[in-house]
């Protein structure tokens, strides 16, 4: 029937809005409360209180309070790949990378990102999964140059070694910022490992067997 269609999509529309807004209330009551209380202290009843749902919508959005804090992460991957598609076309893919990423970086370091890190570091359950997020994060980074390079297995091979070698480089960045001197900036501290990366892979082509 004509419009059917229409009213179907708007339904759709409204429902997709709906469980977006509440996944997202969900993670900001639980992050907050994360923040205030320490993660171990925070319990699953007290964050659907807060967001004001039931315990079973909590259990529809997030399998665990782990994967609350695992989400909250993913903006990182979502962010850099926006940002990798905004980098003009015909660009270098390095100098794609190392612009993006570091526009990313710049962009995710707030007192939030910062009190979230510290949280992550003092609770045993988190820092154990932390490491998972370099994996999402160089599947992502890897699809998203591969969608702005031409097909082909050298070039896509290029790519894969390309987004292993700089996600490596940030795990190490992360385990330096917080050794970092005071006053050290993150763009900075991106920078100069981008910069350090670049003189590694450089030295380790001209290095004889």
């Amino acid at each position: 029937m004509p419009g059917e269609k229409d009213i179907h999509g708007a339904r759709e529309g409204r429902r997709e809005l709906k469980r977006r807004q509440t996944r997202g209330r969900i993670e900001d009551a639980a992050m907050a409360l994360f923040l205030d209380r320490g993660f171990d202290q925070t319990t699953i009843e007290e964050i659907t209180e807060a967001a004001d749902v039931s315990k079973r919508s909590f259990f529809d959005y997030f399998p665990s309070k782990e994967d609350v804090v695992s989400a909250w992460q993913d903006t990182f991957a979502d962010h850099l790949a926006e940002a990798i598609a905004a980098r003009p076309g015909g660009e270098p893919m390095a100098r794609v990378v190392e612009e993006a990423l570091s526009a990313t970086v710049v962009a995710a370091f707030n007192p939030q990102s910062l009190a979230v890190s510290k949280l992550i570091r003092a609770t045993p359950t988190l820092s154990a999964r932390d490491q998972l997020k370099y994996a999402k994060l160089e599947s992502c980074l890897t699809a998203a140059l591969l969608s702005r390079c031409a097909d082909g297995e050298t070039e896509r091979l290029r790519v894969r070694l390309l987004s292993a070698a700089v996600i490596g480089a940030m795990r190490v960045g992360g385990e330096q910022w917080h050794q970092a001197p005071r006053g050290t900036t993150p763009e900075a501290l991106f920078r100069s490992l981008f910069a350090e990366l670049k003189d590694v892979l450089s030295a380790f082509g001209s290095t004889s067997a």
